[in-house]
């Protein structure tokens, strides 16, 4: 979760919502990703979908099987849609999101068993720095637009 977090800081860093994602196969990272839908003005470039893109890469299968994918904030519906597609075993989730989530909090995809893909969820791992990132965040763009 830590180098999740690190990516959430890079897109912080770039102007965009401080979430980061990473994919990890055994104990190696095969994805990594933060938001990026600013600097490339694209509303699928979220953080899990750059680092999903870029494990599948790496190991050649879009099929994600045996990974765990770490992230800052709870998928959204597009992620989450995009993490059943993907099949790994397990998505580990930092920050809940009242508004967007859709691993427990707005919606929960995960125990839906109508898709064909299950994948284990953890959530709430280092929830509170996670969502302190976004809080000051969100924080200091209210501050530049005042």
């Amino acid at each position: 979760m830590q180098i999740a977090f690190e990516e959430a800081r890079k897109a912080a860093d770039q102007g965009e919502v401080p979430v980061g994602c990473v994919v990890v196969l055994g104990n190696r990272v095969i994805g990594r990703g933060h938001n990026r839908t600013e600097v490339l003005c694209d509303p699928t470039a979220h953080a899990e979908i750059i680092a999903l893109s870029a494990a599948a890469s790496t190991i050649g299968n879009w099929r994600l099987s045996k990974a765990t994918v770490y992230v800052t904030l709870e998928p959204c519906m597009m992620c989450t849609g995009a993490l059943i597609l993907a099949r790994p075993d397990r998505v580990v989730f930092g920050a809940h999101d009242e508004k967007f989530g859709c691993l427990g909090s707005r919606y929960d995809v995960a125990a839906d068993n109508r898709f064909n893909h299950q994948f284990e969820v953890t959530a709430g791992v280092c929830a509170e720095e996670c969502a302190v990132l976004l809080r000051e965040f969100f924080r200091a763009r209210r501050q530049d637009d005042a």
